[in-house]
């Protein structure tokens, strides 16, 4: 038995027998040159809540054998988003109410549709909600509802349940120029329900036949929407919208333990190409991402495709990964990863 062996055995049953005296705990005094590389390693150190979370969390989802029931989920972005995670909103519910504390803040640096971070917010499971979105069109509707003012929502909200929904008038909609946020914000709405499959990127097709052979009817429900984006609206207390990029908006909350990080970026590591077909802001660099995420005091939740390369690149950062079973677009069950840290 090596030196090094011998003197964990030691180091184990010394932690053990305290733990029998009830001591879970320790204080360590560490001399002032030594605190600064000391303060460099803190993010590597767990805090045994979180740890105790996160083992709550790996539990359920081993326990969990089919998709969720989206249509159980309530519905609050007005967005139909492609990748979006209304599937997710219940292990999201349960990795913050594991939780002892009540996150301070709740960040979705790829907000999108952004269900997750509004769900934490309608919920009552952070203090605070911030979205952080780099997409000129996603980020006027964002805009809008939490930072405009009263009349401008009024003012979408009315476009939305006055619309004639008719091939010239959703061709005039997309092909105009607003010069305002908020008219920005009504042609992305137009854009997001006609595209096909809510592909916001340049060269989506609308959408032909759509539910029921309804053509471009099939996802246009302006009560519905209306109500949504009023319900928003009413939330902005709760909810921080800012257009920035997701790097920095996670290094803004870096250093807060507190803070809980639900990241999901456009899904093109490991050669995949869905995310640069469904998104205008695509190219990522998912090693750099997670070397930040790592590094981060607060607890992180990153949703990846299954891929080898997105395995891998989790491991070398020491992040724990679980599959968790989904429905694609053709109905198909198949697996994406949870990649957590405590």
């Amino acid at each position: 038995m090596t030196t090094d062996a011998t003197a964990l055995q030691r180091q184990n049953r010394r932690i053990e027998r305290l733990k029998e005296q009830g001591v879970t705990r320790a204080t360590i005094l560490v001399h002032s040159e030594c605190k600064p590389a000391l303060e460099g390693l803190r993010h590597h150190f767990v805090d045994p809540d979180k740890a105790q979370a996160l083992a709550s969390l790996v539990e359920q989802l081993h326990d969990k054998k089919a998709p969720t029931n989206v249509a159980q989920v309530r519905q609050l972005s007005p967005f139909r988003y492609p990748g979006g995670k209304t599937w997710l909103v219940p292990e999201v519910r349960k990795w913050l109410t594991a939780s002892k504390i009540t996150p301070s803040v709740f960040v979705e640096p790829f907000a999108g549709g952004a269900m997750a971070g509004l769900s934490a917010a309608a919920e009552g499971l952070a203090e605070h909600v911030f979205l952080g979105e780099l997409d000129d069109d996603v980020a006027a509707v964002w805009q809008t509802i939490f930072h405009g003012k009263p009349a401008d929502v009024k003012w979408l909200c009315k476009q939305i349940i006055d619309f004639d929904v008719n091939l010239e008038n959703v061709r005039s909609i997309l092909d105009g120029n607003p010069k305002s946020i908020r008219g920005r914000a009504f042609r992305t709405i137009v854009k997001n329900r006609m595209q096909r499959g809510g592909i916001m990127a340049a060269g989506a097709g609308l959408v032909k036949t759509g539910e029921a052979g309804r053509g471009l009817n099939s996802r246009w429900y302006p009560e519905t929407l209306a109500r949504r984006i009023e319900a928003l609206q009413a939330m902005r207390d709760r909810i921080t919208f800012e257009q920035a990029d997701a790097f920095e908006v996670v290094q803004r909350y870096a250093d807060d333990a507190n803070a809980f990080f639900f990241v999901d970026p456009p899904y093109t590591a490991g050669g995949k190409k869905a995310g640069a077909r469904l998104y205008t802001h695509n190219e990522i660099d998912h090693e750099g991402l997670f070397a930040l995420m790592a590094s981060v005091r607060g607890s992180v939740m990153l949703t990846y495709d299954d891929a080898p390369e997105v395995r891998s690149m989790a491991e070398r950062h020491g992040f724990r990964i679980e599959p968790v079973p989904m429905k694609n677009t053709h109905h198909e069950v198949i697996r994406e990863l949870l990649i957590l840290k405590p």
